[in-house]
């Protein structure tokens, strides 16, 4: 066992002594050593519960033939840190956590890993760092929280971001609103609709990685989800066992299951940031070309929130993401061949099927023939940009616009509540990607507000968007500004046509003025000049490699 370098031999009588300092015995020694990584804390409804979810995965291992060891990781509620400079430590946390269980791993020598996340950048945080420890692993989430219920209908945390926009232009008023933000919440859990964390632990289990049920179960469904957790952590003692690792799981077939359902699904945008990364870690070449290929061929089936009223207990009701491979499959764009968890696709999937058609689509009768997720490019964006295409109305594919510049997500918002954004703009909003943010900002702030005034306008950023923004909202424009990326070259009042459909994004003017504007732009001073966020900006790649760090 690997645990044997800190257990074994005369040389290791001090460790050992140590592990007696804290009630363990020799038979507990005599066992695979299983590092519990809990994310729980009390700041992210999403981990509130989650001592409950690492208690019965201990269990697990325990029953078993196991050892349980338990430590923490970090997480960042990004619903909390939204819309201020909490912002720019989310995705960079990702980094930390990864790092962290690196750390943690590293120093003890553990056979295997229960990993316990649940919100945003948790969960990409703890596959990149099994990826790279490379040692037996399973991820049990926290799942998702339960809709909301006003007026008798579903809502939830989106809700709340766009009754903002409405109670500032006067639809609703401060009664309506605080009547709306006490229902909205119902549940512990990751934000009820097809966000990104919620879209991350249904990947997790396209990516092999979880069990069937980790990403829709819902949180509130505590005694499920305990029972996955036991089942998890007996799934980790076989796993060490037969010297299964995240690797022979995370292949390139893995990655292809898991933006097929992404595209299926309508997941967030930022799972192509996430998936990039898992997958540098893993040590596989995933283009972004390859996110359009699979979307081009993959029908979308869900339509959840923000996309769609339904919510992942809908999708759990409906069948899950079993259900969801399995009429994927039926089209031959499924590997069942590949390797989970828990064996292999096709036996995981075999009595898996659709219980609420409403919910989810047949392929041949989908909501739309393509999938959720578009990369497009063209002179505004040559390293690419994302739109989460599922979550646009049709009269929004094709849009074209004068640009209305602004540096930061600040100056966006200052603008908006003073009414001086205007139907047919397309919003730029630069010096918020991974370097010049730092730390790539979600931007769902503006966005719900735009929403919630029914301003038509587009959106453009080299930051990011959050999974719960709907709208033609088009993000992750690489090279970003910090980078000279020609998104620092836009001036109000050009002209930008975007064309999803054709997946093109264009700023209309000539090369020669570009190079013009080129030549006479002077780089800014960075935002943060110390700290953690200082080091993450000169360290982290563009959006396009998955902001991941040199």
């Amino acid at each position: 066992m690997r645990s044997d370098i800190v257990k074994k031999g005369s040389t290791k009588a001090a460790h050992r002594s140590l592990f007696y300092a804290m009630g363990y015995t020799p038979e507990d020694l005599d066992k695979p050593l299983i590092g519990i990584v809990n994310s729980f804390n009390e700041i992210i409804p999403g981990h509130i519960h989650l001592r409950d979810i690492a208690q019965a995965a201990k269990l697990g291992v325990a029953s078993a033939g196991g050892t349980p060891m338990e430590f923490p990781a970090i997480g960042v509620c990004d619903g909390i840190a939204m819309g201020h400079k909490g912002m720019n430590f989310s995705l960079a946390s990702r980094e930390l956590i990864a790092d962290s269980i690196e750390a943690v791993a590293g120093a003890h020598a553990f056979d295997g890993l229960v990993l316990i996340p649940n919100c945003d950048k948790v969960v990409p945080g703890m596959l990149m760092a099994a990826a790279r420890l490379n040692i037996p692993c399973v991820v049990v989430s926290g799942g998702p929280m339960l809709a909301g219920r006003y007026e008798a209908k579903d809502i939830s945390v989106s809700t709340m971001f766009e009754a903002a926009g409405k109670y500032e232009s006067g639809k609703i008023d401060a009664e309506e609103l605080d009547n709306m933000e006490q229902a909205a919440c119902a549940s512990c859990g990751s934000c009820a609709g097809l966000f990104t964390a919620n879209s991350m632990n249904c990947l997790t289990e396209a990516l092999g990685m979880g069990l069937p049920g980790n990403g829709t179960i819902p949180a509130a469904y505590l005694g499920a989800r305990k029972k996955l957790a036991k089942q998890a952590g007996a799934v980790i003692i076989d796993l060490v066992k037969k010297d299964i690792k995240p690797r022979d799981i995370m292949t390139l077939k893995a990655f292809e299951n898991a933006i097929t359902v992404d595209m299926g699904i309508g997941g967030s945008s930022n799972t192509v940031l996430h998936l990039l990364a898992i997958a540098n870690e893993a040590e596989i070449e995933l283009p972004l070309s390859l996110f359009d290929s699979l979307s081009a061929k993959t029908p979308y089936i869900t339509k959840l929130s923000p996309g769609g009223t339904h919510h992942m207990q809908d999708l759990n009701e409906a069948g899950g993401i079993s259900a969801v491979m399995k009429e994927l499959s039926t089209i031959g764009i499924i590997h069942t061949d590949a390797l989970t968890v828990t064996g292999l696709v096709a036996d995981r999937i075999k009595e898996a099927h659709i219980t609420r058609p409403d919910v989810i689509h047949t392929t041949d009768n989908p909501y739309r023939k393509t999938g959720g997720i578009a990369v497009l490019s063209g002179n505004l964006a040559p390293e690419n940009c994302i739109v989460k295409e599922s979550a646009v109305e049709d009269h929004m594919l094709v849009f074209e616009g004068p640009a209305h510049v602004f540096d930061s997500e600040e100056e966006v918002l200052d603008a908006l509540l003073a009414k001086k954004v205007n139907h047919g703009e397309v919003v730029v909003i630069r010096y918020e990607g991974p370097k010049g943010g730092p730390g790539m900002k979600e931007m769902l702030n503006p966005t719900a507000i735009i929403t919630g005034m029914g301003l038509k306008v587009a959106l453009l950023t080299d930051g990011r968007f959050s999974g719960a923004t709907r709208g033609a909202c088009i993000g992750h424009v690489s090279p970003e500004a910090m980078d000279g990326g020609p998104i620092a070259f836009v001036e109000n009042g050009d002209i930008i046509s975007i064309n999803i459909p054709g997946r093109t994004l264009t700023l209309q003017v000539s090369d020669e003025e570009l190079a013009k504007r080129r030549a006479a732009w002077i780089k800014p001073e960075p935002k943060v000049k110390k700290g953690y966020l200082a080091r993450y900006a000169k360290l982290v790649t563009s959006s396009s490699k998955g902001a991941v760090l040199k």
